[in-house]
């Protein structure tokens, strides 16, 4: 991992994984500018045909197919290229995974276009947050927020196809070299003591609540990690879960429940609000910001729904209100997910709106939409779960001190 000031100065170790076959030449300069500037590197070839190259190879093509129960001459003479893709880039993510069991690697560096970006995001997906991830790539300016996942992977555009050295391949290469050798060396902040790791989701219409909210948990001792409900940020909190990385979640802000159910641009996928369920800890959660569902510029919005109650948060942000209907659906499904809980769950509902705008006065004021999502949730959730009404809305400061006092209350059991 990366050296703190008081450790002992090791040589970092890189794995440096691509199509050795095709992109020979790129790797070649790849591997001696990590070689220049101290690096140890462990080369992961994921090129299928046959390599021609002075650097020498840790891990062959070999190794990487049969890692996922394949031969490396099936798949050099299958036509079907995504098949090879997808093998040689799981192949390359169970070797990671065992360097990684061994804590033999400090960060993972690739270069590639279309295929050999996928493989490398595909394999990097083994490598926990915090250990160093780059790839430059032809592709980097496209959406592949699906291929990043939850990882914190570094991508760089290499404007030139990766294709042979250049004056521009060149430099961009030394630069990717520079920038990887630089995260894995770079000193690691000294941990502050905290009582324990909280989980916040927000938005931009529930950031006042959870503003007040961080606010007192770190005035208790709490480490506050918020995630911008945008689809992404719920993904990876979510994942974060999993692995075992808070002690409690505060969340506020399921909104993205609502672009799952219509389409909007930041769902989270069905598995959002399951994950603390699932593992144990303790929950508050709160329907925030399910009156609307996100779209982007206005001409965005689908066809169906550009009847429906819309509002022009910014010029590339349109919000639509979500109807009586909806609300029970995501009531219900609210219910259903938390009582998958052990326990340690409460619920909190804001009766003075669910987001800065449902208020009353305000565009997205509709008590009949909100009285079905609140309606729906009491009538599913089980009879052991506590659901409690607050007389405000969701930013007011009193319900983000309801909504601490809970939590505090369930972490001191």
């Amino acid at each position: 991992m990366a050296n703190t000031s008081n450790e002992t100065t090791k040589q970092p170790t890189v794995v440096m994984l691509g199509c050795f076959d095709t992109k020979g030449e790129d790797f070649q300069y790849l591997y001696n500018c990590l070689s220049t500037l101290g690096a140890r590197v462990i080369s992961i070839n994921t090129g299928v045909q046959d390599v021609a190259v002075d650097f020498p190879i840790s891990i062959s093509a070999e190794s990487v197919a049969q890692q996922n129960d394949c031969e490396l001459e099936a798949l050099k003479n299958s036509n079907d290229r995504n098949l090879v893709v997808q093998k040689m880039g799981q192949g390359a993510a169970g070797i990671i995974s065992g360097l990684l069991a061994k804590g033999e690697i400090d960060g993972a560096i690739s270069m590639g276009g279309g295929g050999g970006t996928y493989m490398a995001l595909l394999a990097m997906q083994a490598l926990p947050i915090g250990m160093p991830k780059l790839c430059l790539s032809t592709v980097a300016a496209k959406d592949l927020s699906r291929q990043v996942g939850t990882r914190d992977i570094t991508l760089m555009p290499s404007v030139v196809d990766v294709a042979g050295l250049n004056r521009i391949s060149r430099l961009l290469i030394s630069q990717a070299a520079g920038a990887i050798y630089g995260m894995m060396t770079a000193p690691r902040p000294t941990a502050e003591h905290a009582a324990g790791t909280i989980a916040i989701s927000m938005f931009g219409n529930t950031t006042p609540c959870v503003e007040h909210c961080t606010r007192l948990l770190k005035q208790e001792g709490y480490e506050v990690l918020a995630f911008h409900s945008v689809g992404v940020g719920g993904r990876t909190m979510e994942a974060l879960i999993r692995e075992g990385f808070f002690d409690a979640l505060l969340d506020i802000t399921t909104t993205e429940l609502a672009d799952d159910l219509c389409d909007g641009i930041c769902s989270a996928g069905p598995d959002r609000l399951t994950a603390a369920a699932q593992t144990g800890i303790p929950q508050v959660v709160v329907p925030g910001c399910l009156d609307m569902v996100n779209y982007g510029h206005m001409d965005t919005v689908p066809e169906k729904f550009q009847s429906r109650q819309l509002f022009s948060w910014a010029p590339d942000v349109t919000l639509m209100r979500t109807n009586v209907e909806e609300n029970r659906i995501l009531g219900r499904s609210i219910a259903e997910k938390l009582n998958e809980a052990r326990d340690q769950v409460a619920i909190l509902l804001p009766l003075g709106g669910i987001s800065k705008i449902s208020s009353q006065g305000e565009s997205f004021y509709d008590p009949q939409a909100d009285a079905a999502l609140f309606g729906a949730i009491k009538e599913n959730i089980r009879p052991t779960t506590p659901v409690a009404e607050v007389d405000a809305n969701i930013n007011d400061v009193e319900f983000a001190e309801r909504a601490v006092a809970t939590l505090l209350a369930m972490l001191r059991k």
